[in-house]
């Protein structure tokens, strides 16, 4: 490999302009460039066929049998539409229209943000990985534990554009309660649309705030309302409340993406042993019943809609009752999960997700079974795949920093590159030249390849321990710390066309002059 050509190669693994990698002088994010990789392996499939079957079953005679909840009533004269039997405010139907429904919803579709470069498929095998979303408390080394603020919320979306392992912005990575909710996502996603340019996820929390986002999104974008309308250009996760029910306003607000062909991902957040049974079949099948009849009802609505169903089952510590996460159940659930979202051609939403409270050992080993869950089960969105802690109640940005790291080998291992069985890769030639107890450092075939031949790390440490000491004996956490800060003090916001933010501004001061959404206080 000559020298500029190398160079350039170096620039093209560090992320560079195009990876949006940002650096000051004393630092630089080494990092394989943009790519949603493709999952090439073979689903792990725990059940057998007639498994499959059974909780398909089981799934729709809780559906037919005992319904669910939905507190909606324009969800409850819907369903009367279709022909189901509302009781109050249970909703029962048969097999057959679900799997009518079903049937109706596309098995892969493309989410196109602002930036067209970041258009994520969802489907297809393809695996995508969404930041951590949610927690109402963060966590850094030198700070410890305290409540999410809009400056921390700041930082982790300029983790979250840095870094181009992460695929998709997805909720509040952290809640920043020192804004007034009325006007809290507009403050939230017009930042969101301006500190980056990857996929945008709005909140199903009442009409006035998925109308805005909407809205906020069709203006980042530059679009009108028909070009908005004719594609997939952000989406929803919507959760039930397990066990069997779904509330009003992420019904209200699913119903109205899809109305606009914005995709939903409708995700049950099962406990066994809590809010479901303790036994994991009986727990997926309640999960698949809560999951499938929103699903039925979206495509009623809006035949043709994206939509992926979502996987959230896990079980609790039965000595206290606190959820636990990237336990072998967790890991068997989502498995499971993958089997019945190929049995109905759906797409599938997994996550990386831990119980530890710092990010140590635990909260490795945890995250490590949970986002090789995803890959074995099929997942094609990964959710909270960077900075998750506490079961969801922290974010850290070192966690966040460490788990790219895991997130870029998961890409490497599916480079296909490392499958290759041309000449090159045989390396015959190679292997003749050095013989019997040589070596294969100085050989041409290596020299070519060196720079580019395996998983280049930007947090783990390789050296021997003499010379780790030597450096200073850092530990992960606070190499961790190091580049968190690094990617935080040398952000740079990728390009937005001045005509656009203006119009974005102006929309957001608007609706807060409006007064935003309304409040319960």
């Amino acid at each position: 490999m000559c020298a500029e050509t190398a160079s350039t190669e170096r620039r093209r693994r560090a992320g560079g302009r195009d990876g949006n990698a940002r650096r000051t002088d004393s630092f630089r994010l080494d990092q394989m460039p943009w790519r949603v990789p493709v999952n090439t392996d073979r689903p792990t499939e725990p059940l057998h066929t007639e498994g499959v079957e059974a909780i398909h079953k089981g799934a729709l005679h809780i559906l037919s049998e005992i319904g669910v909840e939905f507190l909606n009533d324009e969800a409850l004269a819907l369903f009367q539409q279709a022909g189901c039997r509302v009781d109050g405010a249970n909703v029962r139907m048969d097999g057959d229209f679900v799997m009518e429904m079903l049937a109706r919803a596309p098995g892969a579709f493309t989410i196109t943000p602002r930036n067209p470069d970041r258009a994520v498929r969802i489907g297809d095998r393809h695996l995508a990985f969404v930041n951590v979303s949610s927690p109402p408390a963060s966590w850094d080394m030198l700070r410890g534990k305290r409540s999410g603020d809009f400056a921390t919320f700041r930082e982790f979306l300029m983790l979250t554009q840095a870094f181009n392992c992460i695929h998709v912005a997805g909720g509040y990575p952290v809640e920043p309660v020192d804004i007034h909710p009325s006007v809290r996502h507009l403050d939230c996603i017009a930042e969101k649309l301006i500190l980056t340019d990857k996929v945008c996820h709005a909140y199903s929390l009442g009409a006035e705030r998925v109308e805005d986002a909407m809205e906020m999104v069709r203006l980042a974008a530059g679009l009108s309302h028909d070009e908005f309308d004719a594609a997939p250009r952000m989406y929803t996760n919507i959760n039930s409340v397990s066990p069997l029910r779904h509330d009003f306003p992420m019904i209200d607000g699913a119903l109205r993406l899809a109305r606009r062909g914005q995709p939903v991902v409708v995700t049950p957040f099962t406990l066994a042993g809590a809010m479901a049974p303790v036994t994991l079949a009986g727990a997926v099948a309640q999960s698949l019943a809560e999951a499938l009849c929103a699903i039925a009802l979206i495509q009623y609505v809006a035949p043709g809609a994206p939509v992926a169903i979502g996987t959230f089952t896990s079980n609790v510590d039965m000595r206290s009752g606190a959820p636990a996460f990237g336990t072998p159940e967790y890991m068997r659930a989502t498995q499971m999960t993958g089997q019945l979202a190929r049995y109905y051609g759906l797409p599938l939403r997994s996550s990386g997700v831990c119980t530890a409270n710092i990010p140590d050992a635990q909260a490795m080993w945890e995250t490590c079974n949970s986002l090789w869950a995803a890959v074995q089960s099929g997942s094609n969105l990964v959710y909270h795949a960077a900075g998750w802690l506490e079961g969801g109640l922290i974010a850290s940005p070192e966690k966040f920093v460490m788990d790219c790291e895991v997130l870029q080998m998961i890409q490497r291992y599916f480079d296909p590159v490392l499958a290759e069985t041309t000449p090159g890769a045989l390396a015959l030639d190679a292997i003749a030249e050095v013989g019997a107890g040589g070596h294969f450092f100085g050989v041409a075939h290596t020299q070519a390849r060196y720079e580019t031949a395996f998983h280049a790390p930007f947090v783990s440490d390789w050296r021997n321990y003499e010379a780790w000491e030597r450096d200073g004996a850092t530990d992960t956490i606070t190499r961790a710390h190091r580049v968190y800060r690094g990617i935080v003090d040398g952000f740079i916001p990728p390009p937005l066309a001045e005509e656009r933010r203006e119009a974005l501004m102006a929309f957001v001061a608007r609706r807060k002059e409006e007064g935003g959404a309304p409040t319960d206080f």
